[in-house]
């Protein structure tokens, strides 16, 4: 799900960003810095929950099916069409392409730590259940099912790093004996993994070719179109340039390695950049989402969250202890985790849907 996303839009020498009053998730200084840099006519959109909860039941209302993502960019794009601005330009792609994203290390942390697998499989799953219980956060959940496996290599590995619920979290929730294969796992193996072209490239744009045929196009790239075209905004992604990806793919690691989010692209533009704003740390577009489903939005969350009854398959009181445990504040359930059911749970409202 696309929580980390950034969202600087820039338009005919318009720069664009959000506000709020939330100054954790506020990055208003640093688009104001970039705009007097570069001498653009920088526009802050104020975005309080009240104008949140006004504008998500239309931005719900544009999805023909259900996701995780989309509401952010819906307000963004509601605001910049507003100043009228028919065109914007998007980021999007550059943490894909120049592994901006956390999984671009810590895959390669995992592999580095091949010893593991000296130890038989019946000996690293209980290391791995005690990891989990001791740690009790979304992280451990994660590793805990990466130490159970066979193999470490990437096309093993990374649906754990993509998947939002693990396996054993929704069979909880489900009436069903046996999940279907994640495609997470096997789009890499067939894209990347042994025997195939892709397996001839650097480590980190296998990782990158991952990312482009999952979480970027099937829900970024969709998503952003999705809610930028219901406002009739068109965005355009420069980094997705065919020419650019194919280049940046070729790049030896040695090269491209992100031992800062985009440290190639970084690099490349240090010269006109202020150092203020490349040596800050990392920060997409996050909504104050976690504060918002627990307070203002309590009340609308789990309204919806009350709909995915309408579906045979779903254990109900399994979903609202999930949302309890959300509410206590249980390091394994962030909103992440809860945010996707909600809008599940919406749509199936929305378009009287009984599973």
């Amino acid at each position: 799900m696309s929580e980390k996303r950034n969202y600087r839009w820039h338009a005919k020498g318009h720069h664009s960003s959000p506000v709020f009053k939330e100054n954790e998730f506020s990055e208003a200084k640093y688009a104001r810095e970039i705009a007097e840099n570069f001498g653009t006519h920088h526009h802050e959109i104020e975005l309080s929950v009240d104008r949140f909860k006004e504008l998500v039941p239309d931005a719900l209302s544009f999805m023909d099916h259900p996701s995780g993502d989309g509401p952010n960019t819906f307000v963004v794009s509601k605001s910049t069409r507003a100043a009228g601005i028919k065109m914007a330009i998007t980021g999007l792609g550059g943490d894909e392409l120049f592994g901006g994203y956390s999984i671009f290390n810590q895959i390669a942390q995992v592999q580095s730590k091949k010893w593991l697998k000296s130890f038989p499989a019946y000996a690293r799953k209980p290391l791995a259940n005690v990891y989990h219980a001791t740690k009790k956060t979304v992280e451990s959940s994660k590793i805990r099912e990466i130490l159970k496996q066979e193999f470490y290599d990437m096309e093993f590995i990374y649906q754990f790093y993509r998947q939002v619920l693990m396996d054993d979290q929704i069979k909880k929730l489900v009436k069903i004996d046996q999940l279907p294969r994640n495609r997470s796992f096997e789009i890499p193996h067939e894209l990347v993994g042994y025997t195939t072209k892709g397996w001839k490239l650097p480590a980190l744009s296998r990782i990158s070719i991952a990312e482009f045929y999952t979480y970027m196009q099937n829900v970024l790239l969709r998503d952003s179109d999705q809610m930028s075209m219901a406002n009739g905004l068109e965005l355009r992604v420069p980094f997705l340039d065919h020419e650019l990806v194919e280049f940046t793919l070729g790049i030896p690691d040695n090269l491209k390695k992100p031992t800062s989010p985009k440290k190639l692209l970084v690099d490349s533009f240090k010269d006109v950049l202020p150092e203020s704003i490349y040596n800050r740390p990392k920060m997409g577009f996050v909504l104050p989402y976690e504060h918002w489903m627990k307070n203002e939005m309590k009340d609308f969350c789990q309204a919806r969250l009350a709909e995915l009854e309408r579906i045979p398959s779903i254990k109900i009181n399994a979903i609202m202890r999930l949302w309890e445990d959300f509410l206590k504040g249980d390091k394994r359930v962030t909103w992440s985790r809860i945010w996707p059911l909600v809008v599940l749970g919406d749509w199936l409202k929305t378009n009287d849907i009984d599973g």
